[in-house]
């Protein structure tokens, strides 16, 4: 049984994974969160004891650290006996810690594909331009990488696999869709990392239809979904981590990504974007000094942690998968329905990081049973979802399933 954790980030997402980690430390054992600003990691354990989120006496401890020098964090990994590391630190310092965790031999977690700062939607299938390729290092070694286990990616790539494997001969289409219908009363913010918010909308589209990649531009292709709980809402078709797995694990479905968006998002991310303020290319001012529009942009943003207090409203996201059954046509929705308001009270967290960082707890605590300790390399949904269904349920995720009229829990 692996235990001992070390999570690696200070942001909103870390909060969540920190706290649920404290929740279920009876499990996971001594705990360690690293930053490049330990004050960060320092106020998160606070926030721990505050809530008096440790299930058990325990350890938690914080720690200064630049996850891009991978010797430093092997040496952490040694140092803390780390056994586990959960990494929701930015997406450009994946391959890094991977790289610390083939070496050291320990599990490694992430929720996103790694990005390089100065590419974006890069081609497809983006993961095979970095992680895959450490795919037989791992297997070779023994060591678990668990790849995109947040929300979405992630639990999303695990409702697909339930829904086919429950329901469905063969699969004809998947469709995740993401409607944040919440409300931080900013004028203007983003729910994550501003940088790797609009890196996700700036540049193609990519989807997978007719069993080959196609291209389109963001907000070029919306349509209205009925939902549970949020009711009806519009969403465009946007590239996501997500459909680069599973259109290649599932080669013959039609794999696309829907996220929601209001009327004013998208001005002002139009107007951003026209100006040139979303460029991850730097540019010089004429003063002569060197800038990132994008950078700058963030850095003007409120810190998506900051909007927590008063966030109202809920989430919900899920997969609309189609297929045959028997001869006959059929369709389910497997999806998850958040409370930004409930997330607060109970880890100080809005929805978004919320349901971003309970999925990687639970897959740690899936790896410490053994259950998901495959010692390769896997994404979510090539591992079983049911036992990933029942610690979210525990945890603060419930799935729910619509099918044939009828709306009911996973396991009804």
């Amino acid at each position: 049984m692996k235990r001992t954790v070390l999570i690696i980030g200070a942001g909103g997402v870390a909060q969540v994974v920190a706290h649920k980690c404290a929740q279920n430390n009876d499990i996971l054992g001594d705990l360690h969160i690293a930053s490049r600003t330990k004050s960060k990691c320092d106020a998160i354990i606070e926030s721990v004891h505050a809530k008096g989120a440790m299930k058990v006496d325990g350890t938690f401890l914080a720690h200064e650290l630049d996850a891009k020098d991978t010797a430093a964090t092997v040496a952490l990994i040694r140092e803390t006996g780390a056994e586990i590391v959960i990494n929701v630190g930015s997406a450009f310092i994946n391959m890094y810690v991977l790289d610390a965790c083939i070496e050291t031999g320990a599990a490694y977690i992430d929720t996103a594909i790694h990005e390089e700062p100065d590419k974006i939607c890069e081609t497809p299938p983006w993961y095979a331009n970095y992680e895959w390729k450490k795919r037989d290092l791992c297997a070779e070694k023994g060591v678990t990488a668990i790849l995109g286990a947040g929300f979405d990616p992630g639990v999303v790539n695990a409702f697909a696999r339930f829904a086919i494997d429950e329901y469905m001969d063969e699969v004809k289409s998947i469709d995740i869709v993401d409607i944040n219908a919440g409300s931080h009363g900013k004028y203007f913010a983003t729910n994550f990392d501003p940088e790797i918010n609009f890196r996700e909308f700036t540049g193609v589209v990519y989807y997978w239809e007719d069993q080959q990649w196609k291209e389109t531009t963001m907000f070029a292709s919306g349509k209205d979904w009925e939902l549970p709980v949020v009711g009806t809402q519009r969403a465009y078709q946007s590239g996501h981590d997500e459909v680069h797995s599973l259109a290649a694990n599932y080669p013959k479905a039609d794999v696309r990504f829907w996220m929601g968006f209001g009327e004013h998002y998208i001005n002002v991310f139009t107007v951003l974007k026209s100006l040139g303020l979303l460029s991850e290319q730097p540019v010089k001012t004429a003063e002569g000094l060197e800038v990132v529009p994008l950078k700058v942009v963030k850095a003007v943003l409120p810190d998506p942690a900051s909007l927590a207090p008063g966030y109202t409203g809920k989430t919900c996201i899920g997969d609309l998968v189609k297929g045959v059954k028997d001869g006959e046509e059929v369709e389910v929705f497997v999806y998850n329905v958040a409370d930004h308001k409930e997330a607060y009270e109970e880890v100080g967290s809005q929805g978004i990081s919320y349901t971003a960082g309970v999925p990687p707890v639970a897959a740690a605590l899936l790896v410490a049973s053994g259950e998901w300790d495959a010692q390769t390399m896997k994404n979510v949904e090539e591992l079983d979802p049911k036992p990933f269904f029942t610690i979210l349920d525990r945890i603060g995720l419930p799935t729910r399933v619509e099918f044939n009229g009828t709306d009911k829990a996973w396991n009804e």
